[in-house]
């Protein structure tokens, strides 16, 4: 009897510990359950988060908010263009897509015999660029100061930062050459309008030479910097972290506008091309880093590069006004055509 007790509490004491043997092979089995589906779910919610902000950030990029062009401002400007002994005409070209594009032409008192295209950045409009104006029409150039489609008085919905303008960009050119026969079209542009500069000379754009301040490499390349500005952090987060939102909002514009982005690349184009470019950057630019520039030079060796100390998002000027100047003017005259002729071939 007292055996058959024995037994019985060996058996007890066998299963219950099988029981807790058993409990614990099935607690981390249930924890490593847990934290998968947690993970499931974390995954899930940065795939949707990815696309949303995707589709949102296509649209907001491609409509960027008006600088206006207001009464007092376009007033105040050509009531200062007679000190500056020139004179103003308002201009407008009318593109394929029926966009009609605005802008101003600025004729010296004492032409030099060229003429120069003037282009604004993101955001901005053609009074953003009235410096550069004075600078060139002080030295006998005829300058047009356009507004680039969906920025100021100019039409169209989206701004597609060279997709589209580089094409406005060559029509301005022609327009350029009919209206005040030059010698030579130069062309000199900031930030985005540096960009959409540099891609216009795949379009046999007949520019004797450029001049491009800081301009962004690729679209790809910036959308990567512009991740990660928010956050104070490299590109590093747009080609890592935020990826799958950057290639949703390719797809977007891609699919909903039939815009392929992966075009607009300011670097391809001057590889391609065969006109002088002078590329000027600021050292501490912290919207459009160095490294787009230098991008582009080291794809087109033949660019000269001006990285500029101490100066930020085009503040060349600010940083160096008479090194800005001379760098820019000497640039132009050693590009002057001898022949008028060559422009119209």
């Amino acid at each position: 009897m007292h055996r058959g007790r024995a037994l019985a509490g060996v058996s007890n004491l066998n299963l219950n510990r099988n029981f807790l043997e058993l409990g614990f092979v099935k607690l981390p089995r249930m924890r490593r359950g847990r934290r998968l589906r947690w993970l499931l779910l974390l995954l899930l919610l940065y795939l949707g988060l990815c696309m949303v902000g995707g589709i949102y950030l296509a649209d907001g990029t491609l409509r960027p908010a008006r600088r206006p062009l207001t009464e007092e401002n376009t007033a105040t400007f050509k009531s200062s263009v007679p000190a500056m002994r020139g004179e103003l005409q308002d201009v407008s070209i009318t593109t394929p897509d029926q966009v009609v594009l605005r802008g101003w032409l600025l004729r010296p008192a004492t032409s030099n015999g060229n003429a120069a295209l003037v282009l604004h950045g993101l955001g901005d409009n053609r009074l953003g660029m009235t410096g550069y104006a004075e600078l060139l029409l002080a030295h006998g150039y005829t300058v047009l100061l356009p507004d680039a489609r969906a920025h100021g008085l100019s039409g169209g919905e989206l701004a597609t930062y060279g997709r589209l303008e580089r094409s406005d960009i060559r029509r301005w050119v022609d327009f350029l050459l009919t209206a005040t026969h030059p010698r030579c079209v130069y062309g000199m542009g900031e930030s985005m309008g540096a960009a959409e500069l540099l891609q216009s000379l795949q379009e046999n754009t007949r520019f004797c030479a450029v001049a491009a301040e800081s301009p962004f490499s690729t679209f790809r390349e910036i959308a990567y910097d512009r991740m990660g500005q928010p956050f104070h952090m490299g590109p590093w987060v747009g080609r890592i972290l935020l990826r799958p939102m950057v290639e949703v909002a390719f797809l977007q514009v891609h699919w909903k506008y039939g815009l392929d982005m992966e075009q607009v690349s300011p670097e391809g184009a001057v590889a391609r091309s065969h006109i002088p470019v002078l590329l000027i950057h600021g050292q501490i630019d912290r919207n459009i880093p160095v490294r787009h520039s230098r991008a582009i030079h080291g794809a087109a060796p033949q660019t000269v590069l001006w990285e500029v100390p101490g100066a930020d998002h085009c503040g060349a000027i600010a940083a160096a006004p008479r090194e800005f100047e001379r760098r820019v003017l000497e640039w132009f005259e050693a590009a002057t055509v001898t022949d008028p002729n060559a422009l119209t071939m």
